[in-house]
C-alpha cells in the first residue's frame, strides 16, 4: 500500500524532478476547505497508482519558494511532473474521473517513451 509523501523545499528536487516515475503534486495548505475534500482522492491515487505514478504533497504556507517557483495562484493544484518538468495541473478540486483522464494520458505517454 503506497502513500503520499510529504515534499518541502529542501526535498523537492529529489523527490519530484528527479524521480525516475511520472509525479503528481498536490499543492495545499491546512486552512483550505477544497484541499481537505480532494485529500481523500489523492491518498486513493497514491494507492492505485503505486509503481507507475509517485504522488507527492507540499504545504504551500510552509514552503513558499517552491510555490511561488510554479507559480501556483490557487489550491489546491495538483501538478503532474514527468521527467523534472511540470507538464499540467489542474487547479481546484475535481471529482476523481477528472484527474484520472489526465494522469494516464500522462503515464500512457511516459511508458511509451521509457
Amino acid at each position: 500500500m503506497s502513500k503520499p509523501i510529504t515534499v518541502n523545499d529542501n526535498t523537492f528536487q529529489k523527490e519530484v524532478l528527479e524521480s525516475p516515475v511520472p509525479v503528481l503534486v498536490d499543492f495545499w495548505a491546512p486552512w483550505c476547505a477544497p484541499c481537505r475534500i480532494i485529500a481523500p482522492v489523492v491518498e486513493e491515487l497514491a494507492r492505485e497508482y503505486a509503481g507507475l505514478l509517485k504522488v507527492a504533497k507540499l504545504n504551500t504556507d510552509e514552503n513558499p519558494e517552491t510555490a511561488m517557483r510554479y507559480q501556483i495562484m490557487g489550491i489546491p493544484t495538483l501538478g503532474i511532473f514527468v521527467n523534472g518538468k511540470m507538464v499540467d495541473q489542474i487547479v481546484g478540486a475535481y471529482p476523481k474521473e477528472h484527474i484520472v483522464q489526465k494522469l494516464n494520458k500522462y503515464i500512457q505517454e511516459f511508458s511509451i517513451k521509457n
